[in-house]
């Protein structure tokens, strides 16, 4: 009898280490950056060089901009005195930084060489979050609204090829979020957080043509990504903390699955068929059975309002800041992508 039940044991233990070894862990820490002498504050967004090998940081709250070099893990360079930097944008080709300086109420361009800041584009209050379109070089920035104190909020169109501002898109919301363009179309989509809806822009008219409500119950609305082949678009929302999946072609909700709180980027990889949100204490990451069915494959562990990231699929990195939060420096976490 007490040989059977080793036996019965040993069988348990090997199921249980097989069943380990075959659980999915898509994402592999193999470096920390560390950020030293920060203080507590959020950072804001990533931007990569990759023929460069550098990747660009805002730190909202310390008023800078970090530049990591992506080969080495380590920080080389940072840009001082910059007020409050969200979204930043880098144009390999002209070899410029055009960085959202919310305080500053402008887009202020810089030298990716120099750092040093070469033209300004002036929008209005609370400048954030942008999308690029590298077929006309034009940058679409959200400013005003809350901060503006006024009822709606701008999505201003600039050229950064002259940096002049061009137009001004009116949205009747006070609070967008994210906003992301399809590059098989003129739409554009935006988040009309304020309003718990999805905006969809013609941009050759610069006009809103639809808005499509989030499914009830769902509000706060922040990040968002694309899966233009398959007319998938992703939202997040922090209350209550959801991955909502929507038909880009109707707005019909095809999927709706609780995931971390606080998400501000989210990133669709497009090779492994996952979606990453970068949250308040993990890094929730689903996959795409097909382009109707998502689940959970993991639940990372991540830290304290360390809710901004970007996936770099060219390197087969994902990048996660972790802010200073008391006795613990700020860092940037360095991911390999599983298959």
């Amino acid at each position: 009898m007490k040989r059977m039940q080793l036996a019965f044991l040993a069988l348990i233990v090997t199921f249980a280490v097989a069943s380990s070894a075959q659980e999915k862990h898509p994402l592999k820490l193999v470096e920390t950056i560390p950020l030293p002498g920060l203080k507590d504050g959020d950072f804001d967004h990533f931007a990569p060089d990759v023929a460069g090998h550098r990747l660009f940081l805002t730190g909202e709250e310390n008023e800078k901009v970090f530049v990591l070099d992506t080969t080495t893990n380590r920080l080389v360079h940072t840009i001082k005195d910059v007020k409050a930097p969200h979204a930043i944008l880098y144009r390999g080709d002209v070899k410029k930084l055009f960085v959202v300086e919310g305080d500053a109420s402008a887009v202020n361009v810089y030298n990716s060489d120099s750092y040093k800041m070469v033209n300004g584009i002036k929008v209005s209050v609370d400048a954030d979050s942008i999308a690029y379109d590298p077929a006309t070089q034009y940058l679409y920035v959200v400013n005003g609204g809350r901060e503006a104190h006024t009822p709606y909020s701008l999505i201003s169109v600039i050229d950064t090829n002259t940096s002049t501002k061009l137009r001004d898109i009116k949205i009747n919301s006070n609070h967008i979020e994210a906003i992301m363009l399809e590059k098989s179309s003129p739409r554009m989509f935006c988040n009309i957080t304020g309003q718990s809806s999805v905006g969809v822009l013609d941009r050759n008219k610069s006009v809103l043509s639809a808005s499509w409500p989030l499914p009830a119950g769902n509000k706060m609305n922040t990040a968002m990504a694309l899966d233009e082949g398959n007319h998938r678009l992703f939202v997040a929302t922090r209350n209550p903390g959801k991955l909502i999946v929507l038909n880009s072609e109707n707005g019909k909700a095809i999927a709706s699955l609780p995931a971390v709180n606080m998400v501000d980027d989210m990133s669709f990889d497009a090779q492994h068929k996952r979606i990453y949100l970068a949250g308040d204490g993990f890094v929730d990451t689903f996959e795409q059975k097909d382009p109707d069915h998502y689940v959970l494959l993991a639940r990372i562990p991540g830290s304290f309002r360390a809710k901004t990231a970007i996936l770099v699929p060219e390197l087969n990195r994902y990048y996660l800041a972790v802010p200073h939060h008391g006795d613990k420096d700020a860092e940037v976490r360095v991911y390999e992508v599983q298959p």
